[in-house]
């Protein structure tokens, strides 16, 4: 299992143990994290999964492909180590990630 932990807006932590190849917005779903509505499902169709991927791990994570990028031009205060969370699949080498949720999604 590999460990995230989410950050909310007002600071809260949130760690969770995530199977390999699910999706962080999925462990956030599954978890309740506060903050990531996931209107779409995950379909990369909607910006409401938005987070920010703490510096450590952006390249790690790696960069969004042009589709995610579309859709964060729809996000709340994009920066750039935004990421759309359905489209970060859980692997070992993310064991231990760090993304703050916006104060609020698109």
């Amino acid at each position: 299992m590999t460990k995230l932990t989410y950050i909310a807006h007002d600071g809260t932590r949130f760690e969770v143990e995530a199977e390999n190849g699910s999706t962080v917005m999925e462990n956030a779903i599954r978890n309740a994290v506060p903050g990531i509505e996931a209107e779409c499902g995950g379909a990369c169709a909607c910006a409401t999964c938005h987070v920010y991927v703490d510096e450590a791990w952006t390249a790690v994570v790696g960069e969004p492909e042009a589709m995610e990028e579309d859709m964060l031009d729809f996000a709340y205060e994009v920066r750039p180590n935004s990421r759309l969370s359905c489209q970060i699949k859980v692997r070992d080498e993310l064991d231990g990630l760090i993304v703050a949720v916006p104060e609020r999604q698109g």
